[in-house]
């Protein structure tokens, strides 16, 4: 009886998995905007600059500044391309960006 009734159960859970939409991992963890904002952040608090996820619906680039508050600025603004330029060119060569970014104290 007790065979059985794990038979059954890996049978559902076979069907469960086999019949459920697959989730890509990269979408369990992605982050997106519900709004933007135009408002420049000086470049020595940006920690961290992210560009556009395609799966959001807001299209924005995610700074987080060396305070770890996470901001949407509007990825077609100049500005924020700007940004991201220079802060991909910073880290170009190292795991942590270089000045003038994240040198300011929190």
């Amino acid at each position: 009886m007790k065979t059985l009734v794990t038979l059954l159960l890996l049978t559902v859970i076979c069907f469960q998995c086999y019949y459920a939409a697959p989730v890509a991992p990269q979408r369990l963890f992605q982050q997106c905007c519900p709004t933007t904002t135009r408002i420049p952040i000086p470049k020595g608090k940006v920690q961290h600059v992210a560009p556009p996820n395609s799966a959001c619906e807001v299209k924005a680039i995610i700074v987080t500044t060396v305070c770890n508050k996470k901001i949407c600025i509007d990825a077609d603004w100049q500005w924020s391309k700007n940004l991201l330029a220079e802060f991909k060119k910073s880290t170009a060569n190292r795991s942590k960006p270089s000045a003038p970014f994240n040198v300011a104290k929190c």
